[in-house]
């Protein structure tokens, strides 16, 4: 009987060696708020996650340690192909964190099947972490489903429209990320994404004004609008 190369003990070993207490005293500064921490920057958790390779099991029991590096390398290591929505809710209930939110998503979730299911769903749960998911994995489709007809990204925009008085950092920060990505998809959703921005702009609250201008900022600058043409060429 074989030996697995890696478990979650030899893991959790290799991540508690390569602690970092610099990385660690910095991950407040950028608004990580989290106790069980080593401290390991992305580009050591990538390098390791390549060294494992795709293990579903193991990215399972990697995410129910509760560690924030092991939970980012359990997305790294996971394979979409074998996620399901009730893996999705149950990875979901323990976001803390937008780091893990914002890798979980990148790399694992947008390529889900139930993804774009859950990211309406998520779009309107009130905890907080969730419902940024919710928005990255929109932003992420953006450029990732290179399939999606623009239809369904002017179902995701008038989501944003309705979020975009959530006064949450993370969220709001969501939403206005979403709405810049789908704007930067084609010339078409562009201008689509631009009514949108006006039409938050109206709303009164200050959430709405800043996730608006930020987005109309950028939606409306030269090089997007060149990069746009220049796709259409």
């Amino acid at each position: 009987m074989s030996v697995p190369r890696h478990t979650v003990r030899s893991i959790l070993r290799e991540l508690r060696a390569m602690a970092d207490p610099r990385v660690r005293a910095q991950m407040a500064h950028f608004g990580v708020h989290v106790e069980n921490a080593f401290g390991i920057s992305a580009p050591k958790l990538h390098r390791l996650a390549g060294s494992i390779g795709k293990d579903h099991a193991l990215a399972q029991q990697l995410q129910a340690t509760s560690n924030h590096e092991a939970r980012i390398l359990a997305a790294l290591i996971d394979d979409p192909a074998k996620v399901t929505e009730a893996q999705m809710e149950r990875w979901a209930r323990d976001f803390d964190a937008w780091d893990v939110v914002d890798g979980t998503c990148c790399y694992l979730f947008a390529f889900a099947a139930p993804a774009w299911k859950k990211a309406i769903e998520w779009s309107r749960r009130r905890e907080e972490f969730v419902k940024r998911a919710g928005f990255v994995l929109m932003a992420y489709f953006a450029y990732k489903d290179k399939a999606a007809p623009d239809s369904r990204f002017h179902r995701l925009l008038a989501i944003v429209r309705r979020e975009a008085n959530d006064e949450r950092h993370f969220v709001k920060k969501g939403v206005n990320w979403a709405l810049r990505n789908i704007g930067k998809r084609n010339r078409a959703l562009n201008r689509a994404a631009i009514r949108t921005g006006l039409e938050i702009r109206a709303l009164d609250s200050p959430a709405a004004r800043w996730i608006a201008s930020d987005a109309l900022r950028e939606l409306r600058s030269r090089a997007v609008q060149e990069r746009l043409r220049r796709k259409t060429r």
